[in-house]
């Protein structure tokens, strides 16, 4: 940490996490959502902007708390020990690893809608052919050097980006409203929510919504880099929702009363675009507006590419100085204070995800799931480390906090339960494949106080089987074989879940060298850069 440039001030924290937030999401979620919900998607982004905010005061605290690179991977370590720790760590790597080739992916997807044969040719209307992989890769690849040298050069990028990508959504939500708005399709075929309420929570979880906005976690990650992070950081995350919430509900708006109506002939879910928003301008006579929004084909997807090129590596560089990779993963740069072996892994794996998911729609749900998978240990460790370790610095200390954590906890198992069986147990089976990682490095310490480890971490993974098994049974709506009835299901996931967040927060006990350490070298770092 001793090496990290403190450079990163309250509007770049704020760019960098709105920039996370408004990426290819935008593009591609109102349409999605609106495929599952109908007119109610604009509920589902409002449920959405909620949770994420409640699951993000957690994350407040621990980030002022603890103002580390790749702060998200360590809070689980600080307050249960390594097991904990570890998956924790695990799922939200899992989670922002491959929003880097997605990304990717969405410009080359985006590129196919434009007229040229060439263009035509990248994507099939369900996966990206060769070609389509080809651009993505050349994508990926310059976000990666864009953050290669050094993390002012990555800040003053995306600033740029940012304000470009903010600007190009609120122009075309008030573009489509403005011309050839159809008021009847927020009520007609179908109704407002002609799939019931089941499917507006499901699209919460599965339409993008939740991908969208769990780019509030890069100013956490960036904390490490961050002037004042108790203050900037609080701000940058709420900020960057708060913006983020109003420009995605103008737009699902504009989408929803764009459409034209010989396109609701089959109902919402028969609603098929290859640009959404490009089509829809082309459809009301808005070339102009069709001109620019191929061209953002480029920009909105780069601008959270490159973010989470650069949140990544601090990830990983977490993990290597939590022992559960590599040391020489987290090893810094002298001169850039930049963790580039961590760099090359994540460029190494944001490749073999693109070649195995080759579509937007279908890599943006596994991130969903696998994300609300990371988001549950963040209530339960702020509320630890306030009983074990109540001596800690907290520059920001929530006074809400004992009703906002388990509120969070709740709704965050909501969320994963509304993801519907069986991805929510593919997910959480991606999850456990990690657990051999963890038991050799395990193994190469002698299994050091396993016993202790074991003891405060088991509360997660007995939630995860748990969950899988409640939605595998919970009820048709969700994907389930209909043992729980309809309403019942969401109230056994929600006490339920009561019950763990109970005895994941008696559970914790690492509040020793384990916990204040890192805060105090960052404390050192901060000063000695002032």
């Amino acid at each position: 940490m001793t090496d990290s440039r403190r450079s990163m001030g309250l509007p770049a924290l704020f760019m960098t996490g709105l920039g996370s937030i408004i990426g290819s999401g935008w593009l591609f979620g109102a349409w999605k959502a609106a495929r599952v919900a109908g007119p109610a998607a604009i509920v589902a982004w409002l449920i959405g902007a909620v949770v994420i905010l409640l699951i993000a005061s957690s994350y407040m605290e621990l980030g002022a708390m603890f103002p580390q690179s790749g702060g998200m991977v360590r809070y689980a370590q600080y307050s249960h020990g390594s097991l904990a720790g570890f998956i924790g760590g695990w799922a939200n790597w899992i989670a922002i690893v491959s929003v880097i080739p997605i990304e990717a992916q969405a410009s080359a997807q985006h590129m196919a809608s434009w007229k040229w044969h060439w263009a035509r040719q990248m994507y099939d209307g369900h996966t990206l052919r060769p070609t389509g992989l080809a651009v993505a890769a050349v994508l990926v690849v310059f976000y990666f050097f864009i953050n290669y040298w050094t993390v002012k050069a990555f800040s003053r990028a995306n600033s740029f980006i940012t304000v470009f990508k903010f600007v190009i959504p609120a122009v075309t939500a008030v573009a489509l409203i403005s011309s050839g708005f159809h008021s009847g399709n927020f009520h007609q075929h179908g109704g407002f929510a002609p799939h019931g309420i089941s499917a507006v929570l499901t699209a919460v979880a599965t339409s993008g919504i939740v991908f969208a906005f769990n780019g509030f976690q890069s100013p956490v990650n960036m904390a490490g880099e961050a002037r004042d992070p108790g203050r900037n950081v609080p701000l940058a995350v709420i900020g960057s929702v708060l913006v983020a919430a109003v420009v995605y509900v103008g737009l699902q708006i504009a989408f929803i009363g764009a459409v034209p109506g010989h396109d609701l002939l089959d109902g919402w879910e028969g609603v098929d675009f290859s640009s959404p928003f490009a089509d829809l301008a082309l459809a009301v006579n808005l070339n102009w507006l069709a001109v620019l929004l191929y061209g953002d084909a480029f920009v909105s997807p780069s601008g959270t590419g490159m973010t989470y090129t650069a949140t990544t590596a601090r990830m990983i560089q977490g993990m290597s100085e939590q022992g559960h990779l590599p040391k020489v993963l987290g090893q810094l740069h002298p001169r850039y204070g930049v963790p580039r072996p961590a760099m090359w892994l994540n460029l190494v794996v944001s490749f073999v995800f693109l070649c195995v998911f080759r579509g937007w729609g279908t890599l943006s749900a596994v991130i969903g799931v696998a994300t609300v998978i990371s988001y549950v240990t963040g209530p339960v460790c702020v509320v630890v480390l306030r009983r074990t370790a109540p001596g800690l610095a907290r520059p920001l200390r929530l006074k809400a906090l004992p009703v906002l954590a388990p509120a969070a906890f709740v709704l965050a198992s909501e969320v994963l339960y509304w993801s519907r069986w069986p991805l929510t147990g593919q997910v959480i089976l991606i999850m456990v494949v990690g657990l051999p990682v963890y038991f050799f490095y395990q193994s190469k310490g002698g299994f050091a106080d396993f016993g202790r480890h074991l003891r405060s971490g088991i509360w997660l993974p007995a939630y995860l089987m748990w969950e899988a098994l409640l939605s595998v049974a919970g009820s048709g709506e969700f994907g389930g074989h209909g043992l729980v009835p309809y309403g019942w299901d969401m109230a056994l996931v929600a006490v339920s879940s009561l019950a763990f967040y109970r005895w994941g927060t008696r559970s914790g006990s690492f509040s020793g060298p384990e916990a204040p350490e890192p805060a105090v070298e960052a404390v050192e770092s901060d000063l000695a850069t002032r």
